[in-house]
Parts: C-alpha cells; sequence; structure tokens
C-alpha cells in the first residue's frame, strides 16, 4: 500500500461569511507530481496555506507526512519547502545571505551548506550574482531564486504556487526538469498551482481542478479530457470552469493575508 504525503478532507475556510474553500477534500501519494488548477479566485492559494499551517481551516483534517498541521505546526514545517505566489525574499539582503538565512532556519547541516548554495545557485544560472542584492535583481531573477531557496533542505513535499510566473520558457522548462528530476531520484512529493496547462499536463501525475471554492474534477490529464470529451487539457479546464474571464479580487484579497505575519516573521 503506497503511503500517502497529503490528506485533505472535508476542508473548509470562512472569511466573514463568505466561503473560500467548501468541503474540499483530495489525497497525494508520496513522490506524486499533483497539479492543483483553477481560476482566480478558486479557492487554491487559500487551499495551500492551509497545507503549510499559514491558515487554519474552519473546518475539516489535514494530514501532511501524517501531521497534524494545526496541533503539529513545526513537524510539518520542516518537512516542506513552498514558492510563495507573491514575493517572500529579503531585498536588503544578497542571493547568498538569503539562502543561507534559509538554510540556517531549516537547520541544514554547517558543512552541507556551501555546497547546496552552490548547486542551487549553478541550477538558478545566479552564481555569478550571488554576492549581489537582491533588490538589484529582475522579477524573474527573484523567481529564480525563490526556487533555489525552497529546495536547499531537500524537501519531503514541495509546494509551488504558481512557481514559474514571470519566467522565459527556456527557464520554465530548465525548472521543471530539475524538479521532476528530484522528484525521481529523491521520491520528493510535489504540489503545484499553474495557469500554464501544458506545463500541468506534462509534470503531473494527477491533477484536481478547484473552481469556486469546491473541487469540480480529479484525475490524471488523460481522463480529465477523456471526461469531458476535449483533446486538450486547456479546453476540458474552460469546459469545467466556463469561458468567463474572472477578476482577480477573490485571489488577491487571499494574498493580502500575507504568509509573513503567520510564520511570525
Amino acid at each position: 500500500m503506497e503511503e500517502l504525503a497529503i490528506v485533505a478532507k472535508d476542508l473548509v475556510k470562512n472569511f466573514n461569511g463568505f466561503t473560500a474553500v467548501d468541503h474540499v477534500s483530495f489525497t497525494v501519494k508520496q513522490g506524486e507530481m499533483f497539479a492543483f488548477l483553477g481560476p482566480n479566485g478558486a479557492g487554491k492559494t487559500t487551499t495551500i496555506k492551509m497545507l503549510t499551517t499559514l491558515l487554519q481551516p474552519t473546518a475539516g483534517t489535514i494530514l501532511i507526512n501524517g501531521n497534524d498541521p494545526v496541533k503539529q505546526q513545526d513537524l510539518v514545517r520542516k518537512s516542506f519547502g513552498i514558492v510563495f505566489q507573491d514575493p517572500s525574499l529579503d531585498d536588503d539582503l544578497t542571493a547568498y545571505e538569503n539562502m543561507e538565512f534559509h538554510a540556517a532556519f531549516y537547520h541544514v547541516p554547517d558543512n552541507q551548506r556551501e555546497e547546496r548554495i552552490r548547486v542551487l545557485l549553478n541550477f538558478v544560472e545566479l552564481w555569478e550574482r550571488k554576492d549581489n542584492m537582491v533588490k538589484t535583481f529582475s522579477g524573474g531573477m527573484k523567481r529564480r531564486l525563490e526556487i533555489a531557496r525552497g529546495l536547499i533542505h531537500h524537501p519531503k513535499i514541495l509546494f509551488l504556487d504558481e512557481p514559474t510566473i514571470g519566467l522565459d520558457p527556456q527557464t520554465r522548462n530548465h525548472m521543471w526538469e530539475y524538479i521532476k528530476d528530484l522528484n525521481k531520484k529523491e521520491k520528493m512529493t510535489v504540489f503545484f498551482t499553474t495557469h500554464y496547462m501544458e506545463e500541468a499536463e506534462k509534470a503531473s501525475d494527477k491533477i484536481a481542478i478547484i473552481d469556486k471554492g469546491k473541487i469540480i474534477s480529479q484525475g490524471t490529464a488523460a481522463g480529465i479530457k477523456k471526461s469531458t470529451k476535449k483533446s486538450s487539457l486547456e479546453d476540458a479546464f474552460l469546459e469545467l470552469t466556463g469561458r468567463k474571464i474572472r477578476d482577480e479580487d477573490a485571489s488577491a484579497t487571499d494574498r493580502m493575508r500575507t504568509h509573513r505575519k503567520a510564520w511570525g516573521r
């Protein structure tokens, strides 16, 4: 029997009478690449914040590697890495210092820190800029640094909330190749959101689609396409969620509930 990395059962999150997440349930197997898709304001980021201890559910239960994010925050936080949708770097530190601070926060052994930082900064092609202040970086460079930082402690689960926003196609492709390689070599579970349907289809083992706070479809990309009788995942997604353009008010409001405060920073 395969062990489960993530279990979410009947998750509910209310904000002042508004239900952002409405009885959401899913499981993610250890070593699985799981895509969590939905339009703007669908409840994706709110769900990730509950999974990663940043928000407490109004109702429902969660297990992350067998631990409860509400009751066992420290154990849960040590087991995952995360790349947020919004920037979370310290602009007044260098790239290397940002990596070093994160390594210390996650108790990466002293004798391993320098090598891990070197490997990861080379991976995102920022080693030559390691001593530059982050405030001098472009948006794409900051995103690449955040991805490297999220991998510094070799997490069992990596949460990626739209990690490729602002990246050029070459960097996006390079990033996914590296993450898929880590997934295979270290059996690292990857839970990600994206608006790029081709990313979801190529990278995922399983997909869940959320809309208006509810899961409306789960399965493989092939299974979702078959059930909607569509030839592409994008067309299947539009069939399930509609073609009306969504404003970003709901997701923007959610993003203002900053993770920094929840982490005590």
